[in-house]
């Protein structure tokens, strides 16, 4: 089995690019970091902080999560509803960060996440998939790009969705979610010493895309 690990930064367009990638290259993609935002749209739903460890590992075995793919996207399913939209809400993007700092949820989501990638070839994107969740993985890359283009883009999308949004408070919020992240005691952010390192600060999207699939043929043709 092939496995693809990416890994950085929030806001580096690691699940834009993964799945686009996974399309084209014929792998299973799984979204790591949708199973964090699932228990973290559970313990917000719950009204528990979920930052405490221990009022969101409680409700653990209140939750049960399936992950379906339905023409190679991943559909998140929690106890039983679809909450693929519902877990990309920024209040649950900062609880999945939060969430994903607690060793019980980090155990509790790990043998999914390997199971899947015993089974086929699959290509996941999260903060820790080649450190920790795919040591072995046959790609490692660490996807990244400065802050400010990382809320530039952010700012982009959510104007484009009609949301409002301030370019300074995205900043801040980024800037936050990067130091929780890479401060964080269990499985922290950081690159692989094997991963290969892409930076998208100055690449368009189009650009990003051919970086990353050549990265990805190339070091497949090499363990191949």
């Amino acid at each position: 089995m092939i496995s693809v690990a990416i890994d950085g930064p929030s806001g580096a367009g690691k699940s834009s690019m993964a799945r686009r990638l996974a399309a084209e290259l014929g792998y299973t993609y799984v979204d790591t970091g949708a199973m964090y935002r699932a228990v973290g749209l559970y313990a917000l739903r719950a009204g528990k902080d979920p930052a405490d460890n221990a009022a969101v590992e409680a409700l653990l075995p209140e939750v049960h999560l399936d992950i379906r793919l339905q023409d190679g996207v991943q559909h998140v399913l929690l106890n039983g509803e679809d909450v693929s939209d519902a877990i990309r809400a920024e209040q649950v993007g900062m609880a999945a960060s939060a969430v994903g700092a607690n060793p019980a949820v980090r155990a509790f989501l790990l043998d999914t996440q390997r199971s899947l990638a015993k089974s086929r070839d699959v290509l996941m994107d999260g903060r820790d998939i080649g450190t920790v969740v795919l040591p072995d993985a046959t790609v490692k890359i660490f996807l990244t790009a400065s802050p400010e283009a990382r809320a530039q883009r952010r700012y982009a999308e959510l104007a484009a969705k009609g949301q409002p949004a301030d370019y300074d408070t995205v900043l801040a919020d980024i800037r936050r979610r990067d130091d929780q992240d890479i401060h964080r005691a269990a499985a922290p952010l950081r690159r692989a010493e094997d991963a290969v390192l892409v930076d998208t600060s100055e690449l368009d999207i189009e650009q990003s895309f051919a970086a990353l699939k050549q990265v990805i043929l190339d070091r497949t043709r090499q363990n191949g």
